[in-house]
């Protein structure tokens, strides 16, 4: 089963929702049946590449409001990552223009390394407040991943797979993509937003219907107060 996700490293409801469709496979019973691909929807085209303003200031300049009112913005989407696992710490984020994120994406993904690179991502963002305008964090990213260092300064320093981003930014437009995160499940189904667990768990089986994917059992216990062959353990 394949599904695209389009995301951006720095939307907070792209890594709810990563969240909420991790647990669906878990809980559906698809683990180890699902092929997810990770597909760039910048959020941010005119955020600076260089000396950002932090969460708060952007947020207040977009809405003309005050630092206050935006603390106040952001604390439904603090209580809704919390529900899946995930800490937000508003005051520590920096905006970010992800375009080399993403182009150093795109490199990972050939050594099947994108979802990975993905997590360590949102999760020095969200929770820890690296900057991901700052080359020097995504490079430690690509060293904890095992790709190559010299490799990965040269894509940064380049613009190699811009024509990725931009075969991306086409495939949202043919499908109607305007927000994310948006999910399209084997080009059949489509979850807009990070909606709640039980909807990516339907879609999840209905897409698996399609598949011809059945769900596999998973077994937890040791087994000892069962029967089997005539007898039972005592």
């Amino acid at each position: 089963m394949k599904i695209e996700v389009f995301s951006d490293f720095t939307c907070p409801y792209c890594y709810i929702g990563k969240r909420e469709l991790e647990r669906a496979i878990d809980i559906a019973g698809y683990t180890g049946q699902v092929e997810i691909e990770y597909k760039a929807f910048q959020i941010g085209l005119d955020t600076p590449k260089l000396n950002a303003p932090s969460f708060y200031e952007a947020m207040a300049k977009k809405y003309d409001v005050a630092l206050e009112e935006v603390e106040n913005m952001v604390k439904g989407i603090a209580m809704r990552a919390t529900e899946v696992g995930l800490q937000y710490d508003f005051a520590k984020m920096t905006t970010a223009h992800t375009e080399k994120a993403h182009r150093l994406a795109k490199w990972t993904q050939q050594f099947g390394k994108a979802a990975a690179y993905t997590e360590a991502l949102m999760a020095g963002y969200f929770k820890d407040g690296e900057d991901l305008n700052n080359d020097e964090f995504l490079l430690n990213v690509i060293v904890q991943l095992d790709l190559a260092r010299e490799v990965a300064e040269g894509i940064l320093a380049s613009t190699d797979f811009s024509e990725e981003l931009d075969k991306d930014r086409y495939d949202a437009q043919q499908l109607g993509v305007r927000s994310v995160p948006f999910f399209v499940f084997e080009n059949r189904y489509g979850i807009k937003g990070a909606e709640p667990n039980e909807v990516f768990v339907r879609t999840l089986h209905q897409t698996a219907e399609i598949a011809g994917i059945q769900p596999t059992v998973t077994i937890n216990g040791n087994g000892e107060s069962a029967c089997a062959d005539g007898q039972c353990k005592l």
